[in-house]
């Protein structure tokens, strides 16, 4: 049973249409709270009613102006601190500098690490967010963090609206291989994947199918699609290939660029994102974008918190 009692739930500017399905499903108001820039740029918040030994729950996802949401994160946590909240718990469906995970070459930074530090020194005791790029960053935060996955979403999504016996899914890199072996077993489907040969950063050079396609639905799954220039380039290896359809089915459609134009112009049918960044704008301006609502869970998540209860479960069933 969930009575709203003692829980409050606040919204940045990312990404407020999420916070309102979270909020409308847990059947709470949306927290009261000012967020806005001065002229020279500095976000000021102000927290309108009181959150003394409240469970405060915070959302804001790592898109559009990145540093401008992490900023207003960090300065929302913080204003929640010093009011006595009892808890803050940061919900991050996109984790900002996800990718910058490790120090991968000389006097790199891992800033990953750094945003983790940021939201620790503000005053957070807990992190909820969903398909880290890498889990390691799990270990940079000394507070716990709960890492969703839009797998179980992406299943049903699956079973929802193809033929399994006809479906075959693929991995567009090495790196997504685990991802794509765990969907493809729970839905008892073949898989395949790509491996890419780079010339440098951001420039794949040659990408070589391991695996059959040939007349089937091929489901190409990934944590994030940006340029979505890899993504495309497999999209039409996989039409040479003589797949059937081919689909994309990603978490965080970041979409950045030319990306749009890419997607409208390649052979995919269409591509699958979730809403752990707004999608209304993308979606209008290019009809292959399709929408999975993940506002559920991160709802159900934000009340098992609450509640005390175990998470686990909605690492393999998506809830109703």
């Amino acid at each position: 049973m969930f009575t709203g009692n003692g829980i409050k739930i606040f919204s940045g500017t990312s990404h407020p249409e999420l916070a309102e399905i979270i909020a409308r499903r847990l059947g709470v108001p949306l927290g009261r709270a000012e967020v806005t820039k001065s002229g020279i740029g500095e976000s000021h918040v102000r927290i309108i009613e009181s959150v003394r030994e409240d469970d405060v729950y915070i959302i804001n996802t790592g898109c559009g102006q990145v540093n401008t949401s992490l900023i207003e994160l960090c300065i929302m946590i913080h204003a929640c601190k010093i009011a006595s909240a009892k808890r803050i718990t940061a919900v991050v469906p996109l984790f900002p500098y996800a990718r910058q995970d490790k120090k991968d070459k000389s006097r790199a930074p891992i800033t990953a690490k750094l945003v983790a530090n940021m939201l620790q020194k503000s005053g957070c005791d807990h992190v909820i967010t969903m398909d880290l790029h890498a889990s390691q960053i799990q270990g940079f935060f000394d507070v716990p963090v709960d890492k969703l996955y839009a797998e179980p979403s992406a299943i049903q999504y699956i079973r929802n609206n193809f033929d399994l016996q006809n479906v075959v899914i693929v991995s567009p890199d090495a790196g997504g291989a685990k991802r794509a072996t765990s969907i493809a077993d729970r839905l008892g489907v073949d898989f395949a994947l790509f491996h890419k040969e780079r010339k440098k950063a951001n420039e794949v050079s040659r990408m070589i199918l391991v695996g059959h396609v040939k007349d089937k639905v091929a489901i190409l799954v990934d944590d994030m699609a940006d340029t979505c220039g890899t993504l495309c380039l497999a999209a039409s290896h996989l039409s040479e290939a003589g797949a059937a359809r081919v689909i994309g089915l990603v978490t965080h459609g970041i979409l950045s660029g030319n990306a749009l134009k890419t997607v409208s112009e390649s052979t995919l049918e269409k591509l699958v994102v979730t809403n752990t960044l707004p999608q209304e704008e993308n979606a209008a301006r290019c009809p292959k974008i399709e929408v999975v609502d993940i506002g559920n869970v991160l709802a159900e998540v934000i009340r098992r918190s609450h509640n005390g209860e175990s998470v686990s479960k909605l690492f393999n069933e998506v809830p109703y």
